[in-house]
């Protein structure tokens, strides 16, 4: 069996983008249905896509019924590190519940 020589060099890497656009964003949107205010947090790689599809009824069925508005965004560079975000916020009931009063101010 006979080796091939192996080049030695370093490879070319292609310069990037000085801002690359993000991959994924978390997002949490809003609403008052039934005398109460509500909050959704979700995921996506268009916000206004999504936002749309909600308000139209073909978003998530627990939002179906029911006018939203977004009241928070974040951007992300990768699919994980957004759905590792959502879980985080699906948590956080008082980082919503901030966002809710801050609507609730300026009704």
């Amino acid at each position: 069996m006979t080796r091939l020589p192996v080049k030695s060099g370093k490879a070319k890497v292609a310069p990037r983008a000085a801002k690359s656009k993000p991959a994924a964003f978390v997002y949490v949107l809003g609403s008052f249905h039934k005398g109460r205010y509500i909050s959704y947090v979700g995921w996506t790689n268009d916000v206004t896509q999504r936002l749309a599809k909600h308000n139209n009824g073909t978003g998530a069925r627990s939002t179906r019924g029911r006018v939203w508005t977004l009241l928070h965004t974040e951007p992300f560079k990768t699919r994980n590190e957004a759905m590792s975000r959502e879980w985080h916020l699906k948590r956080d009931r008082a980082f919503r519940k901030k966002l809710m009063d801050a609507v609730r101010a300026t009704r």
